[in-house]
């Protein structure tokens, strides 16, 4: 790796990575000439590839008109008219858009536009909002008020107010069968006793990714549970917020995932794949029943700077117009069976990998030290970091988090762009089969190398 100079910048750690150079389609290059193949399209966010010619150009035609308008002093044209696509993509009802930077941002939108509408509505004793145990909801303080990862949730606990929270509906880790309506209607049914328990009058919202991200790695909801879930919010007058930052924008396989359970939420956040890396981009789609009450009562106490910013909502114009030109979606479909296909293959070979799941290209594998009792790997052995790790020196990059809520466990996302084709695939099971022989050979795990 070329030398660098020290630098100023700092993350999360003193890791530090080669410079980027350049990056197209689904490659990355760095300044030494080394190609990555982007199998996890950043954090999930690159969803169209990278250097996307049409966005780029719309992105310069953007430029030459403006490149800031401050949402009190203008409406501009991109934000107008994203704003129309948007809710126009939403499920019915949902025409009101709120942008923002970012998915924490996006989530903190959501959850003071909940709190807001029930003052307006005269149910001032109603805050709680129940989330899932793991989750991940953002970075902020309010977002990790509903997030369930201890690692990044315990150092701030005395500065945040608790959240309630229900397991996730983990089948796979419970010996259940996801397939079954009576399965989903079981995890379900733990949010009406949780609600129950903190006194339906209080509760002001459950928030829910469809299909889950990071801290769940791809967890599919089992049979039934999100019909049950809107059942139930229904039930008790509740608000039912979808965290869509990750699953927005066709990744598994519709443009909003809660779309393949025919589920409508009350408010849906996106973030990610909205601008696909183009620009910081994300929204709020909420209800207009929702948001009218509140701008009569006085207006939602809630901005930022850089709301509807025209580059950014230029750039998510153009994010969407290529997905639908392209058939981004239908290929994100075809393209994530043959992935999970060729992921569920490795369980062949690698009597360590525990589960795979996922939809789309919205996948992720789970290593085990044993699969009757689907118990993690020793701690010690740090595989949620090594794989990612030998998978980068070999050419690529796959996402990963410890799976049991932080504390121990280990899966990886593999989510490559939407734009990926079975060649593509090819080489993501060709890097990925070096990177698992090399991470079980330094942690002396059990390779069946007679395996097809």
């Amino acid at each position: 790796m070329t030398e660098r100079p020290k630098s100023n910048l700092f993350y999360q750690t003193r890791l530090r990575r080669p410079a980027l150079a350049q990056a197209r389609g689904i490659y990355m290059w760095d300044v030494d000439g080394k190609r990555y193949l982007d199998g996890s399209s950043g954090a999930m966010v690159c969803n169209i590839g990278h250097s996307n010619p049409h966005v780029l150009e719309a992105m310069r035609r953007q430029m030459e008109k403006s490149t800031f308008g401050y949402r009190l002093h203008f409406e501009t044209e991109p934000s107008e008219r994203l704003a129309t696509k948007a809710a126009a993509l939403a499920p019915d009802g949902l025409e009101k858009v709120f942008f923002v930077s970012g998915g924490s941002e996006a989530v903190e939108s959501a959850v003071k536009l909940a709190r807001q509408y029930a003052l307006a509505v005269g149910e001032s004793q109603r805050y709680k909002i129940i989330s899932r145990y793991p989750s991940y909801h953002g970075g902020t303080l309010g977002a990790l008020a509903l997030t369930g990862y201890a690692p990044m949730t315990a150092p701030f606990d005395p500065m945040m107010h608790p959240m309630p929270k229900i397991p996730a509906p983990r089948a796979y880790l419970d010996g259940l069968d996801m397939t079954l309506e009576e399965t989903g209607r079981h995890y379900a049914n733990m949010l009406e006793e949780r609600i129950l328990q903190e006194g339906p009058e209080t509760v002001l919202a459950f928030i829910v990714e469809p299909v889950g991200g990071a801290s769940t790695g791809a967890l599919v909801p089992p049979a039934g549970y999100m019909g049950r879930i809107r059942e139930i919010c229904n039930e008790y007058d509740i608000l039912l917020i979808h965290d869509e930052v990750m699953t927005g924008g066709g990744r598994t396989g519709r443009f909003f995932a809660a779309e393949h359970w025919d589920v409508e939420p009350d408010i849906l956040v996106i973030s990610k794949g909205f601008a696909a890396g183009y620009a910081p981009l994300g929204a709020m789609i909420a209800h207009d029943a929702i948001v009218e009450p509140v701008l009569a009562a006085g207006g939602f106490q809630h901005g930022y700077t850089y709301a509807g910013n025209p580059l950014a909502c230029a750039a998510g114009l153009a994010v969407i117009e290529e997905i639908e030109i392209q058939g981004m979606i239908s290929n994100a479909t075809k393209v994530g069976k043959l992935l999970k296909s060729e992921l569920e293959k490795l369980m062949t070979r690698y009597p360590f990998i525990g589960d795979v799941r996922g939809m789309g290209l919205l996948l992720a594998f789970e290593l085990v030290s044993d699969r009757q009792s689907m118990a993690p790997l020793p701690k010690e052995l740090n595989a949620f970091q090594r794989l990612v790790d030998i998978a980068y020196d070999k050419g690529l990059i796959i996402y990963s988090r410890r799976s049991r809520g932080g504390h121990n466990g280990d899966h990886f996302l593999v989510c490559p762009p939407m734009i990926t084709t079975a060649e593509d695939v090819g080489e993501i099971m060709e890097l990925l089969v070096l990177a698992l022989d090399a991470f079980a050979a330094e942690a002396d795990l059990p390779v069946q190398s007679n395996a097809a």
